[in-house]
């Protein structure tokens, strides 16, 4: 499964392991479109695109874990969760990753990941419809939400911890056999939640058709949600009060102008900047977005991408795409790392 290449267009060529191979039509292709003279304070354009590993399902739930060193990543319908470092390049970290012998799932596994502060592990199980939390010592699995109102989530996809330990997820039906047709689908919604660290959970959204990927700004008054909806694909910026209710709505970005057969992919998941950037999976790889939503470039990697995350020294981008895993250096530093 190991393949590292440095990968950059130029021509119709892509310097692969120090030389020059032509790329055969539908291979994969990498290069920074540049939309902005903006975009120069955020990343090189010329950054080489490195690919560290392939021969998954579908890659996502990137995450760094600061104490080892060590991204975590999920092959959703492989039902495996990975690991890679420099150092041992890709080893499969868990197995099953979310519910084996499950029956009504279409990806029984984990998705979303998050590397928390007090050094657990974050997982969305689709396959026993909960966020976890994962001692990375022990390995023990505990659930801190599998229900809403007495009845089950749907397939809890992604989330992000605020700097007081709530924790913001989505819940869309993609776990399940026939998503919103499935009979085991118990909610009327896909929502947006909150799980406070004392337990409770409140539902924040019931109005997004398939909320996806999810983040907070900086300052933790705006919440970023990403609808992967081919006839609504876009971001909407939620602010939030002090006690993380909703107070504003908008949509700050619409993928619909960026689809075509060249661009796979729908809106997924969302990394920022403590500057405020956004980097957003969407169509044909990763946007990079003012924190207003002006869109200042896109890293194309010829593929649908799922999901992207800082890691190492806090300004390298790792990607989860498609069957890849990829990472790029930016001029950026992620909020992880205030």
């Amino acid at each position: 499964m190991r393949v590292t290449r440095r990968l950059m267009l130029a021509g119709g060529t892509a310097a692969i392991a120090g030389c020059q191979t032509k790329v055969p039509a539908g291979s994969f292709e990498a290069v920074v479109e540049q939309y902005t003279d903006d975009l120069s304070s955020v990343m090189d354009t010329s950054a080489p695109l490195e690919e560290l590993s392939s021969g998954y399902t579908w890659s996502e739930g990137p995450t760094w874990d600061r104490a080892r060193d060590v991204l975590y990543f999920t092959d959703v319908p492989g039902n495996v969760a990975y690991r890679w470092s420099e150092r041992d390049d890709v080893d499969v970290f868990l197995s099953p990753s979310g519910a084996a012998d499950v029956v009504g799932f279409r990806e029984p596994g984990a998705n979303g990941l998050w590397y928390a502060r007090d050094g657990s592990l974050i997982v969305c199980n689709h396959g026993r419809r909960s966020v976890e939390r994962l001692d990375l010592k022990s390995g023990t699995r505990s659930t801190l939400a599998g229900e809403f109102q007495g009845a089950p989530f749907n397939s809890p996809n992604d989330v992000v911890e605020a700097r007081n330990g709530a924790l913001f997820f989505t819940d869309p039906p993609y776990g399940l056999e026939g998503l919103d047709e499935s009979p085991l689908k118990a909610q009327a919604h896909n929502g947006v939640y909150r799980l406070d660290p004392s337990g409770e959970t409140t539902l924040l959204v019931s109005y997004m058709t398939f909320p996806n990927g999810v983040a907070l700004s900086p300052d933790e008054t705006r919440l970023y949600v990403s609808q992967s909806d081919p006839d609504a694909p876009l971001i909407r910026e939620l602010t939030l009060d002090p006690s993380g209710h909703i107070i504003g709505d908008r949509v700050i970005f619409d993928a619909k102008p960026y689809m075509d057969e060249d661009a796979p992919g729908l809106p997924d998941g969302l990394a920022i900047c403590t500057t405020g950037h956004i980097f957003a999976a969407g169509p044909g790889g990763v946007f990079i977005l003012t924190p207003d939503g002006q869109v200042l470039g896109r890293i194309r990697t010829g593929a649908a991408t799922a999901n992207c995350a800082f890691g190492e020294d806090g300004g390298t981008l790792f990607i989860t795409a498609h069957d890849r895993l990829l990472k790029i250096g930016t001029r950026m530093t992620g909020v992880q790392w205030m």
